[in-house]
């Protein structure tokens, strides 16, 4: 009588060698599948593969942020970057930091705090960044959530953010033409602030924007930004009307 299960001359069982062999095709394909996973993540070509490398002249012709605002007040920091090289600038960029742009930034500067804010010295934070502005319309196309007036309220990074930290890009800028990059912002801390900013023609460092003496386009804005909050109302016509306050703090 034969038996499915008899051993043979290897001692393996009939059932114990196909387990065997399921095993071992199983685990091929794991190895397989871990190799392709491996060669997406560390294979191809480098991120910075297609930016050109060298130096692009700019202009900024517009860079203004109120240097006196209120609480609940909202405004606008604005730059424009003019594109004076004769080439198509990769794809032009700016980056808000907290007092410094510059790298290495002192601790709680630079793009360690989140854009339009400040980090809190207090210990044991999952992430000390708080905002002194909140972003309500971001520069580019609102795709969706980032308008005051969408359905969610607003407070998205908009169709220009990026990957990198605190970088808004607006994409190829061709020569000849300006870029504006319009941050429309509402104040909610009190108090004196700092807020930097930095152009660039790429985002991986090897396509640079300069100024016409070789200099890197950046600057600041200090702004003082009052206790008293702006005064809001609805006026006859239906519109909504703005005024400052008379005693400002």
């Amino acid at each position: 009588m034969t038996n499915g299960n008899r051993r043979e001359a290897t001692g393996v069982t009939r059932t114990q060698r196909c387990y065997v062999r399921r095993a071992v095709r199983t685990r091929s394909i794991g190895l397989i599948c871990a190799a392709l996973l491996l060669t997406a993540c560390g294979g191809g070509q480098p991120q910075d593969a297609k930016e050109p490398s060298g130096k692009f002249k700019v202009q900024i012709t517009t860079a203004s942020f109120p240097a006196s605002q209120r609480l609940s007040e909202h405004t606008h920091l604005l730059l424009a970057v003019h594109n004076a090289s004769g080439h198509t600038l990769p794809d032009v960029a700016v980056t808000i930091c907290n007092v410094t742009c510059a790298y290495p930034a002192p601790p709680g500067e630079g793009t360690s705090a989140a854009a339009f804010a400040q980090n809190l010295q207090m210990q044991g934070l999952a992430h000390p960044s708080r905002p002194v502005w909140v972003l309500d319309n971001p520069p580019g196309p609102c795709d969706s959530g980032c308008s005051a007036n969408s359905s969610s309220g607003g407070g998205g990074p908009g169709g220009a953010v990026t990957a990198y930290a605190n970088t808004w890009a607006l994409g190829p800028l061709a020569a000849g033409q300006t870029a504006k990059f319009d941050f429309g912002v509402t104040a909610v801390k009190p108090g004196r602030h700092v807020v930097a900013w930095e152009v660039a023609a790429g985002l991986n460092g090897k396509a640079k924007a300069v100024l016409q003496d070789g200099s890197l386009p950046h600057g600041t804005f200090t702004v003082l930004v009052h206790n008293a909050p702006a005064q809001t109302y609805v006026n006859n016509n239906g519109q909504i009307v703005t005024t400052s306050s008379s005693n400002p703090q």
